[in-house]
């Protein structure tokens, strides 16, 4: 009985939502929607324009800390396993620490120069 509800929903959701978006009104899309979109800057524009390296900055800030939580999300299930993984996560926290500690005493992360 479980296979048969799950097998019913799955083709009824998707012939639901079908049916809606046949149903919902057209729009009109204007030449401002119709024109792409580069991440705020003007794609008509001169593409040697410099940027500002504190864009590339954020960019770099949430690369390193998006790979710190990668990489220490799995750490709870393998505590049990032995300290050297302790050793490691305490380790790249330390040195994210102090790389972000020595940015911000550079003044990288002042945004008002």
């Amino acid at each position: 009985m479980n296979l048969m509800m799950t097998l019913m929903l799955a083709t009824m959701i998707p012939m639901i939502l079908i049916i809606f978006n046949h149903l919902a009104p057209k729009t009109n899309p204007d030449m401002e929607k119709l024109s792409p979109y580069e991440c705020g800057f003007s794609p008509l524009e001169n593409a040697r324009l410099p940027l500002s390296i504190q864009f590339f900055l954020i960019a770099i800030f949430f690369l390193l800390f998006d790979l710190e939580i990668a990489l220490l999300l799995p750490i709870p299930w393998a505590l049990n396993i032995s300290m050297t993984t302790t050793t490691w996560m305490l380790l790249l926290i330390l040195l994210l620490t102090l790389g972000l500690a020595y940015e911000w005493n550079q003044g990288a992360l002042d945004w008002t120069k």
